[in-house]
């Protein structure tokens, strides 16, 4: 039998918070109407860098990526990853001082994360880095290298951040920590991103669609961490559950003004900065 509804083809990270915020959807809990959604999971760089094709009609990118996309794609209102007061680290084997990490080889998760961005503003200038799957950069910061090339640090998104001292690693700087220390603002790290062309109909009901799933696994906590726990490389229960309260809530639900103007005052700083190479506002649904 043809299924005949429009197609929606979403793509998102396999971590624990996109589980999390996507199980209604993909375990078919919601009345979706003519929508029918299918999802990808893969790698947020490599979402970031396949939305400038427009191939997926929501997606989940990084807010730095995003600066590159603005004439694609929209942002929803629904589905943000802030870190407040915390967020992407730099960790290394031995404590040092974070004006050294200027002159290290840095590995990285991808050069249009939000994390990325974050480093280059907080040292103020370009870095040796190494792209590295962000599942990897633990293990490599650990052995010292990556390939033939010597790493002498990692930057570090997703459960990484509550694990990296497993592995005998140091924090040297938390970019959300800093990010509000200078701007007294969370640091916004993803979105999802609805293209532009699906029309304003459907956007509205897409939207509807993803902030009614954020509310069911919310609703629904224990059956949803238990999706998400499949996705939670190293974590038990109970770092799954902290792993998601960090990045699945209120700011989630909705950017609110203050999200809305963090994500502002992150562009601006970043084209001020020089990485981001024309000043985007940032187009909300």
């Amino acid at each position: 039998m043809t299924d005949n509804r429009q197609l929606i083809r979403v793509g998102h990270s396999p971590d624990p918070d996109d589980a999390f915020m996507f199980y209604a959807l993909a375990k078919d809990k919601l009345e979706t109407g003519n929508l029918r959604f299918t999802h990808e999971l893969v790698d947020i760089e490599t979402l970031n860098r396949r939305a400038f094709t427009g191939e997926l009609e929501l997606t989940a990118v990084s807010l730095h990526a995003y600066a590159h996309l603005a004439d694609t794609y929209m942002l929803c209102p629904c589905g943000a990853s802030m870190g407040d007061r915390y967020g992407p680290m730099v960790v290394a084997r031995e404590k040092c001082e974070l004006d050294s990490l200027r002159d290290k080889t840095i590995a990285v998760p991808g050069t249009l994360t939000t994390a990325y961005l974050a480093l280059r503003m907080c040292l103020g200038v370009d870095f040796r880095h190494v792209v590295v799957p962000f599942d990897e950069i633990l293990d490599v910061v650990e052995a010292g290298k990556y390939g033939d090339e010597q790493i002498d640090a990692g930057l570090i998104i997703h459960e990484g951040q509550l694990t990296y001292a497993s592995q005998g690693l140091e924090l040297i700087v938390d970019t959300g920590k800093w990010w509000f220390e200078r701007t007294g603002l969370p640091l916004p790290l993803g979105a999802n991103a609805i293209r532009k062309d699906l029309g304003r109909d459907t956007i509205v009901e897409v939207t509807r669609l993803l902030k009614e799933s954020i509310q069911y696994g919310l609703d629904h906590r224990s059956e949803a961490l238990d999706y998400a726990l499949s996705y939670g490389r190293g974590l038990d229960h109970a770092k799954a559950d902290e792993f998601v309260g960090m990045y699945v809530n209120d700011w989630t639900l909705d950017f609110g003004p203050r999200g809305r103007r963090a994500v502002e005052e992150l562009l601006k700083q970043g084209y001020e900065a020089g990485v981001i190479p024309k000043l985007v506002q940032p187009e909300f649904v």
